[in-house]
C-alpha cells in the first residue's frame, strides 16, 4: 500500500517545506487572537512591473503527481499543498485544516503569502529591517521638524512671507519661460543636429567617393611616372647608343685591315703567297672579295663612278667588269699551271689598282678642300712604289716572284687602310 504525504511549498521559491508539529494543534482562543490585525501596513513601493521589491505575491499553481490536489484558495495569493484528498486520514485532515487556516491568517495580516522557507524568510526579515530603518529615519526627521516649529516665534512676518512667495512665483514663472525658450532652442538645435547629421553623412559619402577617385588617379599618376621613368631610361640608353654609334665608323668596324708577318690581311684573310708559307687560294680569293667590297663601298660613299670599270663584289668570286667591251676580269684564281696568255687574273688585279688610283685622284681634287695623298704611289700597269727605297712592285703574278707580289698587295692594302681612315672623317656635307 503506497503512502502519500501531504507537503507545503514555499510561496516564493516553490521549494517543499516541512511544517513544525507545533502548528498542528492550536486552540480557538489563539486562532481568534491571530485574526486580529497586527498593524496597518504602510504602502509598499512597487517596481516598474507593479510587484513589491523582493516579494512574491502571486498565485502559485499546484504541482502533484496525482489527478487531484488539496489547495487553499482563501486569498488571491494562496499556497499549494501537494497530495491527494482520498489518502488523508481525519486526524491528518484536521491538522492540515489548522495549518491552512493559520497560514491564511498570517497571509491576510501581511502583504506576504505564507508559508515561506528559511531562506525566503531571512530575505523577508532583511527587507522588513530595511523598511523599519527607513521608517525610523523618517520619524526622526518629522520629530526634528516638529521641534523646530515649536521653538519658532509665533509673531512671524506674514506679509513678508507672502511677498517672498510672490517673488518666488515670479521667479518660477520666469524660470518656466526660460525653460520653454530652452525647450524651443533644444528642438531647434535637435533639428539642426539632424540636418548636420544628414549633411555629415552626405559629406562622408562624398569623401569616400573622393578618396576612391583620388586613389584611382594616384595609381594612374604612378603608372604614368613609372612609364616616364622607363622612357627616360630608354632615351638615355638610345642616346648612349647613338653617341657610341656616332663615334663608331661602320667601314672600320666592317673592314679590319692589318698585317700578319709579311702578309697584309683584311678581316683576317691573308692576301699573297710565300714559298715558305703558302696560302690557300680560297683564302686569297676571299681576301680579294673583301677588298673589292671595301673599294666599291668607298666609291659609293662619295658617289664616285670609276672610269671604264665597274667593281662587282661577289665573295670569293668577285670580278671587275670592263664597260667598253663588257668583259669580266676575275679577282680570283685557282692556282696551278696556267698558260702564258691566260692573264685575266693579272688584268683584274691591274684594273683594281687603277680603280684605287682613280679614287685617290678624286680625293686629291675635292673642290675647296685640302687633298689627301696615299702613302704608296700607284702607277699604270699595276705597279706600287715603296717611298723609302723608291723601288716598284707589281701586282701581277706572271714574271713576278711571290715575295714581290705579296709585298705589292700589302702596299695596296695599306693605301686602302689610309683611304678608309680618310673617308671616316668625312661628313654628309663633305
Amino acid at each position: 500500500m503506497s503512502v502519500h504525504k501531504v507537503s507545503f511549498v514555499c510561496q516564493r521559491c516553490l521549494t517543499l517545506i516541512k511544517i513544525h508539529p507545533s502548528f498542528s494543534s492550536i486552540d480557538e482562543h489563539t486562532l481568534a487572537e491571530l485574526h486580529l490585525p497586527l498593524y496597518t501596513p504602510p504602502p509598499m513601493e512597487l517596481d516598474a512591473s507593479g510587484e513589491s521589491d523582493g516579494i512574491v505575491d502571486k498565485f502559485v499553481p499546484g504541482t502533484t503527481s496525482q489527478s487531484s490536489s488539496i489547495t487553499s484558495t482563501s486569498r488571491a495569493g494562496g499556497f499549494t499543498v501537494v497530495g491527494t484528498s482520498s489518502d488523508i486520514s481525519p486526524q491528518e485532515g484536521n491538522q492540515l485544516k489548522t495549518q491552512m487556516e493559520l497560514f491564511d491568517i498570517i497571509s491576510n495580516n501581511t502583504e506576504i503569502d505564507h508559508p515561506l522557507c528559511d531562506e525566503c524568510t531571512d530575505t523577508l526579515i532583511n527587507l522588513l529591517d530595511t523598511e523599519l530603518r527607513a521608517a525610523e529615519e523618517e520619524s526622526n526627521q518629522y520629530a526634528d521638524f516638529l521641534k523646530r516649529l515649536e521653538h519658532e516665534p509665533e509673531n512671524e512676518d506674514v506679509d513678508g512671507l507672502e511677498e517672498q512667495l510672490r517673488e518666488l512665483k515670479k521667479e518660477e514663472a520666469r524660470l518656466k519661460g526660460e525653460l520653454n525658450e530652452l525647450k524651443i532652442e533644444e528642438a531647434t538645435s535637435f533639428e539642426n543636429l539632424q540636418k548636420n547629421k544628414t549633411e555629415y553623412n552626405r559629406l562622408r559619402d562624398q569623401e569616400e567617393e573622393f578618396l576612391k577617385e583620388y586613389c584611382r588617379y594616384k595609381r594612374q599618376i604612378n603608372e604614368i611616372e613609372d612609364y616616364g621613368v622607363t622612357l627616360d631610361c630608354e632615351l638615355k640608353y638610345v642616346d648612349s647608343q647613338l653617341e657610341r654609334l656616332e663615334k663608331t665608323n661602320a667601314l672600320n668596324a666592317t673592314f679590319h685591315i692589318w698585317h700578319s708577318g709579311h702578309f697584309g690581311t683584311i678581316n683576317t684573310f691573308r692576301l699573297g703567297r710565300l714559298p715558305s708559307e703558302p696560302v690557300d687560294w680560297n683564302e686569297i680569293n676571299a681576301a680579294w672579295g673583301q677588298t673589292a667590297l671595301l673599294l666599291n663601298s668607298l666609291a659609293r660613299r662619295i658617289n664616285f663612278k670609276f672610269s671604264n670599270y665597274q667593281i662587282v663584289p661577289f665573295g670569293n668570286h668577285s670580278y671587275i667588269k670592263v664597260l667598253n667591251d663588257n668583259t669580266e676580269l676575275p679577282l680570283h684564281a685557282t692556282g696551278g699551271f696556267r698558260l702564258l696568255w691566260d692573264t685575266k687574273f693579272d688584268s683584274g688585279m691591274t684594273a683594281f689598282l687603277d680603280c684605287l688610283s682613280q679614287l685617290q685622284s678624286a680625293m686629291l681634287e675635292r673642290p675647296g678642300k685640302t687633298g689627301f695623298a696615299l702613302p704608296y704611289k700607284m702607277f699604270e700597269k699595276g705597279k706600287v712604289e715603296d717611298p723609302n727605297t723608291g723601288k716598284s712592285y707589281s701586282v701581277k703574278t706572271q714574271f713576278n716572284s711571290e715575295e714581290q707580289w705579296t709585298k705589292s698587295l700589302k702596299f695596296m692594302l695599306t693605301n686602302l687602310k689610309w683611304a678608309l681612315a680618310f673617308f671616316s672623317t668625312l661628313t654628309d656635307n663633305d
